[in-house]
């Protein structure tokens, strides 16, 4: 891939990691231009076939009692429910091992399904974005010591679990430094081995229907992680992955349709001027083999100057200025500074059997070190959503829609591009008499918004995120007003 406005795309990525550009832009600016963040090596995801992929299989015995979680440090007497921590080897000989916190759900745990959720990043953590600040059973207090109950916890449908991947995310390891150089296409053949090896240790879930869900740019994880499920069921040798559906919220599925969106979305918005925009539309080429040009370049630095101090992930939420915000914020956007105390306590790390492994440094939400030595990423993965679109499975993709990093119009274009017919024209739908947010239904994919609600869905509106997951394990889009 030609390298793109280098400045635009430095902003995009600083916004995918949950990392505020602050400091000198010139600076960062150059330390990126040293380092070529992302290998565009092919347009669409590769396709892993049995010659090139071996799955190794380990005796689990005894795992699955030892994971068991007594109870977690500042953690509310109710709801009770099993919840489950710990490593999945991946890699002996390597020493790679990828780290786990699942909850079942709080009623009817038998019957009900499993369910995967990734975040994105690429190189964040679905222990602590998704678990801790999301669609987890507890939220982490002010204090950064103790829980309390998140009322609209998905474990109330499902069964969840939260998978730190790749390796270097949060409390998953390697000792082979080598394999802090990853991309596309190795976490995706480690999340499959993670998911084999982990049916092993849960053998009572092997039958169950499965689910896939995440945000951002698990928006390339889920489609290619799901490809590989439904390849890898047709060899008899593996456990046959019982893959009922995916669904992903903002997600990062095509550069070119990532760069438009979110410049029209900042429009849209008015959050830069006409001519600002006007000279990017003129001057800017997003495509596979597009080009920088100077006046392209200059239009990006004043569009930065307009953005440039807004919270990315919900354009109208308040800051966390020196560890505070303003009080009538409905979610705290210092979630992920108590999120971080908590998880880096030692009595916290005990009761999650993690960091006994020699595990270098503090728990942090993002690595930059992997996010920075990121080898392989297709430009789109549009293909690939084109063939889950033909394979039977469940598709749904949705969207908060004061999102600017991966905003709601990067989605309405890669459903352009994916040619979908409309089944279900455009309604609003609705929770507790008020519109909700606004679906429409393809013959082979459903798109839904989330009205208010900024890129982690689950935190910004939970109630109304929580809709959303109940209908999509249900298959049936959200009822109109």
């Amino acid at each position: 891939m030609t390298m793109k406005i280098a400045l635009v795309f430095l902003i995009q990525l600083c916004l995918l990691v949950l990392a505020h550009c602050g400091g000198n832009q010139i600076d960062t600016l150059s330390k990126f231009l040293k380092v070529q963040r992302l290998k565009h090596k092919t347009y669409d995801s590769p396709n892993l076939t049995d010659d090139d992929f071996i799955v190794r299989v380990d005796s689990q015995d005894g795992l699955k009692a030892a994971d068991k979680i007594s109870r977690l440090p500042g953690q509310p007497r109710l709801p009770i429910f099993n919840q489950y921590s710990g490593y999945v080897t991946i890699d002996p000989n390597h020493g790679k091992a990828l780290f786990y916190y699942f909850v079942e759900s709080t009623t009817q745990a038998s019957k009900k399904p499993l369910v995967l959720w990734l975040n994105g990043g690429p190189g964040c953590s679905s222990l602590g974005g998704g678990a801790m600040m999301e669609l987890g059973p507890y939220r982490v207090n002010k204090d950064g010591k103790t829980l309390s109950v998140n009322n609209y916890s998905w474990n109330k449908a499902a069964n969840i679990l939260f998978l730190e991947s790749p390796a270097g995310v949060g409390f998953s390891y390697s000792n082979t430094s080598s394999d802090y150089k990853t991309g596309d296409i190795q976490t995706t053949k480690d999340s499959y081995t993670f998911l084999i090896n982990w049916l092993e240790r849960f053998p009572e879930y092997k039958t169950r229907d499965f689910y896939i869900t995440g945000e951002s740019y698990a928006g390339h994880y889920i489609p290619q992680l799901a490809e590989l499920i439904l390849q890898q069921n047709k060899n008899s040798k593996h456990t046959v992955i019982n893959l009922k559906g995916i669904a992903i919220g903002n997600a990062y599925v095509d550069d070119e349709i990532q760069e438009k969106g979110t410049h029209d979305f900042w429009w849209y918005r008015s959050m830069i001027s006409d001519e600002i925009h006007d000279g990017i539309v003129k001057n800017c080429d997003f495509s596979w083999n597009g080009t920088t040009t100077k006046a392209c370049q200059a239009y990006a630095d004043e569009e930065y100057k307009m953005i440039g101090q807004l919270y990315p992930y919900d354009i109208y939420a308040p800051l966390c200025l020196n560890g505070t915000a303003a009080k009538t914020a409905e979610f705290d956007p210092c979630t992920d500074k108590y999120i971080e105390s908590y998880l880096n306590l030692p009595q916290v790390r005990k009761s999650l059997h993690a960091g006994f492994t020699g595990l270098p440094g503090i728990w942090k939400d993002c690595n930059d070190q992997l996010y920075n030595n990121w080898t392989d990423q297709p430009f789109s993965v549009l293909p690939s959503i084109q063939r889950l679109m033909g394979s039977g499975i469940r598709f749904w993709i949705h969207s908060g829609d004061t999102d600017s990093s991966v905003p709601v119009t990067t989605t309405k274009y890669a459903l352009q591009k994916l040619k979908a017919k409309i089944k279900t024209p455009w309604y609003p739908w609705s929770l507790n008499g008020e519109v909700a947010g606004y679906v429409v239904e393809y013959e082979s994919i459903t798109f839904l918004t989330v009205r208010g609600a900024g890129h982690f869905i689950p935190s910004y509106q939970p109630a109304r995120g929580y809709a959303l997951f109940k209908s999509f394990l249900d298959g049936k889009p959200p009822a109109s007003m």
